[in-house]
């Protein structure tokens, strides 16, 4: 085997070894966990997994999270579509330095919204609900996704909306009709990256709620018991929280090959 073939090779199994790892400790009690190394389980066990399908407090854990998720997803494209198309198509005073206020907004780290976003939902009753989470992810959200839009939309000529509007199009017709599949892999880029960083950020998603919206996040911060934390359980559930991830990405990978490709990924 060429060295060239054997460095990638065993790259790929050392990225994949936690992984791995994690899905056999998903299968092994906690006390096999804790007796030492085993490379499989020597006590095969989906007891794991039955408590997570079983458990309305882990499973909605699951549910809240997908919902907004997904809800944050929708809003963040939908937001930063006519505002990328602004940026790309239209030269206005100030318009420089709003793109860079935007992704300073970005640059920030979660904790110094937290208690902001806190106590204005408090005040104004969105505290524990989906849409507190997914608004405030919007925050850092909508940045990114009208950055790599912006990118994707400078790669289409000006002479397609001239040619649209010649034709008697109205501006949200062409838009929707035209404008936007032409861009659809920037669509499914900025989608992906608001998704994931949606699905795996907790700060925000466990300050801003408690009960009925608390995600699968904070849900595995509280496996302790009397006897210690449920290591099986909660690799068990670290590895259900992969497969959202893993499906958002087999669905935009040629998406993302071609942001890489264009510099914007």
């Amino acid at each position: 085997m060429q060295k060239r073939t054997l460095v990638p090779i065993v790259y790929i199994l050392f990225l994949m070894l936690p992984i791995y790892w994690l899905v056999a400790m998903s299968f092994k009690t906690t006390n096999e966990i804790l007796a030492g190394f085993s490379l499989f389980p020597q006590t095969f066990t989906l007891e794991n997994y039955r408590v997570i399908f079983t458990d309305p407090t882990w499973y909605w854990g699951y549910i809240n999270s997908i919902l907004y998720v997904t809800l944050n997803t929708v809003i963040s494209v939908a937001v930063s579509l006519p505002a990328a198309y602004a940026f790309s198509r239209y030269r206005f005073l100030g318009d420089k330095q709003l793109f860079f206020w935007l992704l300073t907004n970005r640059m920030a780290p979660a904790a110094v919204f937290a208690l902001p976003f806190f106590q204005l939902y408090s005040a104004v009753g969105l505290f524990d609900t989906h849409l507190a989470v997914a608004l405030a992810h919007c925050l850092f959200n909508i940045p990114l996704a009208v950055w790599i839009l912006e990118g994707f939309m400078r790669g289409i000529p000006k002479e397609l909306d001239e040619t649209a509007f010649v034709d008697g199009y109205s501006f949200p017709r062409f838009f929707a009709t035209i404008f936007v599949p032409s861009i659809k892999a920037g669509v499914g880029v900025a989608a992906f990256f608001c998704f994931m960083f949606s699905w795996v950020e907790m700060l925000l998603a466990k300050t801003l709620t408690a009960v009925e919206a608390k995600p699968i996040a904070a849900t595995m911060t509280k496996t302790a018991s009397s006897a210690g934390y449920e290591l099986g359980l909660l690799a068990a559930a670290g590895t259900l929280t992969i497969i959202p991830g893993a499906i958002v990405i087999w669905f935009v990978r040629n998406y993302i090959a071609k942001g890489f490709a264009m510099g914007r990924v």
